[in-house]
């Protein structure tokens, strides 16, 4: 075409594209047809993940401190063994010719072994986990009382999730909310992308074959065509442009995207609020449960509707911003890439780093500003000033309970995650009772059945994390409550704790007795 000859190897291009477009095709077919096949199955395996979730976090204020103390004597025991086992062969390497050899001696090798056969590898593997495993000793023994404290208040939050069920299946308001916002932002991006009028140029145009026109001259299709379509040259659409729209597009949706940041952040503020205000009425109760309101999720989204979408906003609004910097942060970066200054290349860096840890900072400073809101009904400055402020007077407290829910959470969301991704990767491939014939009419022919095992881990991660970023909050909720009872109460009959007697046993603190009237 054009003159030009066609060679083999453009033949054998053009077929093996068009081989390969045919075999994804069959291939997505093959899947859709195995979700079809398995659609129920799916929804069945991720209801489960949910009653797992649920279940676990309720078993959790009776499992916490057997997990927690379980793992860490299990981890002093390995670390002791690894002690034990380096120091040992460093003992048996005595004899062995060449252990003796420097890392200069040896110089740099890819193989490992070559290193593992010298006694100062294994003095150094020996000296470093002796140092961990004091370290990790120290701290048992120094932090003990705070990691009780950890242990007791996520066994409160299991009670807490457990009285106030309502909470597990309220985040599925703000998810709707965030998907609306999101298609929102990309109609209106889509609709601006688009606006303006049409400008079409001339492509394929020979010298003096379309009058004054020219290859990249503007034209009008239809009049373009009509002089000049039997010449081989085409009028080609290009873009829009030439309107106010047009020239100043990018910051129309450079506002557009600030704008989907700020309503994505204030949807999630406004989700942490409220579980934040429902899980605050549990612990400010005095007598658990019948003092804790019947609709208390619903109570508390009144409230921060009504009360305290200000706060909301500001708060979303300093993410929103840092965010936003983020992005200009990485546009430079992508353009210096070109560039050989290494000395701009180091800045961008640190200053994309230095943003984002400002972004972690302001989504933790926010959680907790929202928690205070929810306590007292005040502004988010005078919130954020007094979560802070609270947490800095007890920060080893902060530290260890951050620490002991991470892990916990982590341990749940393996487990849901885990047993559910394993079991429908034994059921859809027919590993579980594959004698047993009566159970063939729920185990469908599949394709390809590690697709439904993908769908089923993936919804599975999602609605751990769901259930199990609800148990946060309440845990972080409770930890603060926890905080101002002990500084702002005595335990007087004025003002008297409202901790449980398990955390006040552990804290040393409890309330007064009444003094009987004579």
């Amino acid at each position: 075409m054009d003159g030009d000859n066609i060679t083999y190897e453009d033949m054998y291009g053009g077929i093996k594209w068009l081989s390969d477009t045919l075999n994804l095709q069959i291939v997505s077919q093959n899947i859709f047809q195995d979700f079809v096949e398995s659609w129920w199955i799916i929804l069945l395996a991720l209801g489960i993940a949910m009653l797992i979730s649920w279940l676990w976090i309720l078993l959790m204020r009776c499992l916490a401190w057997i997990i927690v103390w379980l793992s860490l004597l299990a981890l002093v025991g390995l670390l002791g063994f690894g002690c034990y086992y380096c120091f040992k062969t460093y003992s048996d390497l005595q004899d062995v010719p060449g252990s003796d050899l420097s890392y200069t001696e040896v110089g740099f090798t890819t193989n490992l072994n070559a290193y593992l056969a010298l006694r100062d590898t294994w003095l150094w593997f020996g000296i470093i986990i002796s140092v961990v495993l004091f370290i990790l000793l120290l701290m048992l023994l120094f932090l003990r009382t705070r990691i009780r404290i950890a242990i007791e208040l996520i066994s409160e939050a299991s009670k807490a999730v457990g009285y106030i069920t309502s909470a597990l299946f309220f985040p599925l308001i703000p998810f709707v909310l965030q998907i609306a916002v999101f298609g929102f932002w990309a109609v209106v991006a889509t609709y601006m992308a688009s606006s303006g009028k049409g400008h079409f140029k001339v492509y394929g145009a020979t010298p003096n074959c379309c009058g004054d026109f020219t290859n990249g001259s503007f034209c009008e299709p239809d009049e373009f065509n009509n002089l000049y379509g039997s010449t081989g040259a085409d009028c080609l659409f290009v873009g829009y442009g030439g309107d106010f729209y047009y020239d100043n597009l990018f910051w129309f949706q450079l506002y557009n995207l600030f704008m989907w940041f700020w309503a994505m952040f204030f949807v999630i503020a406004l989700g942490q609020m409220v579980l934040a205000g429902a899980f605050a009425s549990y612990y400010w109760a005095w007598k658990k449960p019948n003092d804790i309101p019947a609709f208390a999720v619903t109570e508390s989204f009144y409230r921060t509707v009504v009360y305290h979408l200000g706060s909301l906003a500001f708060g979303s609004l300093l993410i929103a911003l840092c965010r936003l910097v983020r992005v200009f942060l990485e546009y430079i970066d992508q353009k210096l890439k070109l560039s050989e200054s290494t000395l701009a290349k180091f800045f961008m860096k640190c200053l994309k780093c230095c943003f984002w840890c400002l972004e972690r900072f302001l989504k933790f400073l926010n959680k907790n500003a929202y928690i205070m809101v929810a306590i007292y009904g005040k502004n988010f400055c005078s919130s954020a000033k007094k979560a802070v402020f609270l947490l800095m007077r007890n920060i080893v407290r902060v530290f260890v309970l951050d620490k002991v829910t991470d892990f916990l959470l982590f341990i749940g969301k393996f487990m849901v995650v885990g047993a559910l991704g394993v079991a429908s990767s034994f059921w859809f491939s027919h590993r579980v009772f594959p004698s047993v014939k009566s159970l063939n009419f729920l185990r469908p022919t599949l394709n390809y059945y590690h697709a439904p095992v993908i769908a089923v881990t993936g919804g599975s991660y999602v609605i751990a994390s769901c259930f199990f970023n609800v148990y946060g909050m309440a845990v972080d909720t409770l930890f603060l409550c926890f905080l101002e009872d002990c500084e702002r109460n005595d335990g007087s009959e004025e003002k008297p704790y409202f901790m449980s007697k398990n955390l006040g046993r552990i804290v040393g603190m409890k309330n007064k007795k009444k003094k009987k009237a004579k």
